[in-house]
Formats: structure tokens, sequence, C-alpha cells
């Protein structure tokens, strides 16, 4: 039964890290485009720039606590409604540049 709980804790591990680099990424390809935008762009960018700190700090604490599989479960739940309005924030923004 361990053994079940440490799988499926690797896998959600795996999934998580692998959005959070895709975040990462988008991010970074947006920054340059917000420099160049308009003010609302702007303002939005500050705004997602405030979630991705905070999902960064989440981030860091899932890495740290990932043995204690209810913590890494909360974690993870948080991480990916923060994930999921970055991701379409960013989209958003994006559209609108």
């Amino acid at each position: 039964m361990m053994v079940d709980i440490d799988d499926g804790l690797e896998k959600v591990k795996q999934g998580l890290e692998e959005a959070y680099e895709e975040l990462k990424q988008k991010r970074e390809e947006l920054a340059v485009q917000v420099k160049l935008g308009s003010m609302e762009a702007r303002d939005e960018w500050q705004e997602l720039e405030g979630k991705m700190h905070d999902l960064e700090r989440k981030w860091h604490e899932f890495q740290q606590e990932a043995e204690l599989s209810e913590t890494a479960r909360n974690i993870s739940v948080a991480m990916g409604m923060v994930g999921s309005e970055l991701k379409k924030g960013y989209q958003r923004l994006k559209d609108a540049l």
C-alpha cells in the first residue's frame, strides 16, 4: 500500500514539475512582450507576477515536504488551482498583445 502511495506521489510530483516548468517558460516569453505592451498589459503582468511568486513558494514547499503525502496533496491542489489561473492569465495577456 505504501508503495502505491509513493508511486502516485511521484507521478503527481512529475506532473507538477512539468506544469511548473511550462509556466516559467511562458512567463519568460511574455516578459519581453509585456515590456513593449500597453499599461493594461503591465498591470495584469504585475498581478500575475504576484501569483507566480506564490506558486514558486508553494512549489518549493512541495519539494521539501513531498515525503508527507497528505501535505503534498494539499499543496498540489493549491498549486494546480493557481497554475490553472496563471495559465489562463498568461493566455489572456498573450492574446491581448
